[in-house]
């Protein structure tokens, strides 16, 4: 079983930087606070009500900075969590919310809902450059059903592994075409923290881990 979960410095980062601004305009407050403290009039000191605003700024400065480390901290607990939750579902078969599917040594998989209004279901594969790979109308059943793409195109030709894009449209007794949700299932290959968010890997296919709808069970 191959897989990883890692996990880098980008968590907070964006809370880390408004922290760090926030920082240096609290320092510019007060240096000029000092100094105008320091080259006041003596005869015309500085106003009472001036200085409790002041002060009533340099104190909702300071609360911002607060707000911003436990928010830091909030988020890099909250990914520390996820990553520690994806960790025994590497190598396990899950079910994602995605519009792109994952080929894995030739196989994705298309989860499709029971028949409703939606009798049929087109499904259509398409490559990086927008090009129509396979196009596939599937009758749907009184329950959840799956297509599975054995990674051939029209012509029969064999795509290799990787992300990609699929686009299921739904259509009643009469053809007509309405939205139809569906969902993809792929093997989890990784688990990654970074940039504010953790992501999970299908072979080429990363997505977030809000996406992630069930584990399915082995075998």
């Amino acid at each position: 079983m191959s897989g990883s979960v890692t996990s880098t410095t980008g968590a907070g980062g964006a809370a880390t930087a408004a922290t760090t601004r926030l920082g240096a305009d609290l320092n510019t407050f007060l240096t000029m606070l000092t100094t105008q403290l320091q080259n006041q009039d003596p005869t015309n000191p500085l106003d009472t009500n001036q200085m409790t605003n002041q002060l009533v700024q340099f104190a909702s400065v300071e609360q911002q900075i607060a707000m911003n480390q436990n928010l830091t901290s909030l988020i890099s607990l909250q990914q520390s969590t996820q990553l520690t939750a994806a960790a025994p579902m590497i190598g396990r078969r899950v079910e994602v919310d995605s519009n792109r599917v994952s080929l894995q040594n030739g196989s994705a998989e298309v989860r499709l809902p029971a028949a409703g209004t939606a009798r049929t279901a087109e499904i259509t594969v398409t490559d990086t450059a927008g090009r129509t790979l396979r196009r596939e109308t599937v009758t749907l059943g009184p329950g959840a059903t799956s297509w599975t793409w054995d990674g051939r195109n029209g012509d029969g030709a064999q795509q290799p592994d990787g992300a990609y894009a699929v686009a299921v449209v739904g259509r009643d007794a009469n053809g007509t075409a309405m939205a139809l949700s569906h969902a993809v299932r792929g093997t989890l290959t990784g688990a990654q923290r970074g940039h504010d968010r953790l992501t999970l890997s299908l072979g080429a296919l990363s997505l977030s881990f809000d996406s992630l709808r069930s584990i399915l069970p082995d075998g």
